[in-house]
């Protein structure tokens, strides 16, 4: 797996998640969680993060973190190797936690931030099969939740963490109580209703934000040069493409047509479009590719479509 692209400087709001090893947990229980949470403390201490929220679950973990001194990575990779370290320890085990490098994407605050802290913060309640609306019903669990800033920013919780910051109310409202209260309405909101993909904005897998934070990543993967500009410019590529493909098929009648062009020719993951299109997981997709396939050997008309899929998919960038 390739490792992810990284852009950082002096001030750069990033959300950052990393999951378990092979998927697994990466919490035992409480005392686990405390741990994390403690690492957490000492990394923000000596890097002088800015944490804005979190979310713990089981196998992964949410953070919105500002980094002062541009040194995410540093930042994390300390972080990372301190619990898993401690977990290791307590739970006589050897070798990785985590699967491979944390995930960040650079965010324009003012923007997406409000938008962002919901989207963390409802992470404990979020149904599986993405599309489907948050049961009502679970307004109450999210508000006992205790392994996420929502207490915090909702003001159920008597005293805060102090590494956290709760600079991003603001968003809410001006005074502490009713912002408070916005952010408890605007959350309570969310319930009855499906979440909203946080990612459709997301450009080229790496920046949330406007046309001047998406300019100043990509002049500093420029200045990087070497690999690492080489592989952003492929990363535009990839989604140059995608993007392409996806506009093509945006009114195929076919859903089995979607589903291979997105796969085949837009090289998105079948696991990622699963639940898009009311599947499981990848293979249920991967068998409604192959099917496809072994059709369109034998029908021309089907053949031809495929085929001229493919010509108008390919695009200069």
């Amino acid at each position: 797996m390739p490792r992810p692209i990284r852009v950082e400087f002096p001030g750069a709001v990033y959300h950052v998640m990393a999951r378990g090893n092979e998927r697994k947990d990466i919490f035992r229980d409480d005392r686990d969680r405390q741990r994390l949470l403690d690492a957490l403390a000492a990394t923000v201490e000596q890097f002088g993060l800015r944490v804005y929220a979190y979310c713990l679950m089981p196998n992964h973990y949410h953070l919105i973190v500002g980094t002062p001194r541009g040194n995410l990575s540093r930042a994390m990779a300390w972080l990372q190797t301190t619990y898993t370290t401690r977990f290791n320890a307590r739970h006589r085990r050897r070798g990785h936690l985590f699967q491979g490098r944390f995930k960040a994407q650079l965010v324009e605050a003012d923007e997406y931030g409000q938008w962002l802290v919901q989207y963390v913060h409802l992470n404990p309640v979020r149904p599986a099969q993405k599309g489907d609306p948050i049961a009502a019903e679970r307004w109450g669990e999210l508000a006992r939740y205790a392994w996420s800033s929502h207490r915090d920013y909702g003001g159920w919780r008597k005293v805060s963490p102090s590494w956290l910051g709760l600079d991003w109310l603001a968003y809410w409202g001006r005074r502490g109580q009713a912002a408070q209260g916005a952010y408890r309405r605007t959350m309570r909101g969310a319930f009855g209703q499906a979440v909203k993909n946080p990612w459709e904005g997301l450009r080229r897998g790496l920046v949330l934000g406007g046309e001047e934070l998406y300019a100043r990543a990509h002049r500093l993967m420029q200045q990087k040069g070497g690999l690492e500009e080489a592989r952003w410019t492929e990363s535009e590529a990839v989604a140059a493409v995608r993007q392409r493909v996806r506009e093509l098929v945006k009114a195929e009648l076919d859903e089995r047509v979607k589903l291979w062009a997105r796969v085949r020719l837009g090289n998105e993951r079948g696991i990622a479009v699963a639940r898009e299109y009311g599947y499981r997981d990848g293979s249920g997709v991967t068998q409604v590719i192959k099917r496809l396939e072994a059709t369109a050997r034998l029908d021309e008309s089907l053949s031809k479509k495929l085929n001229q899929l493919r010509e108008l998919s390919r695009v200069k960038v």
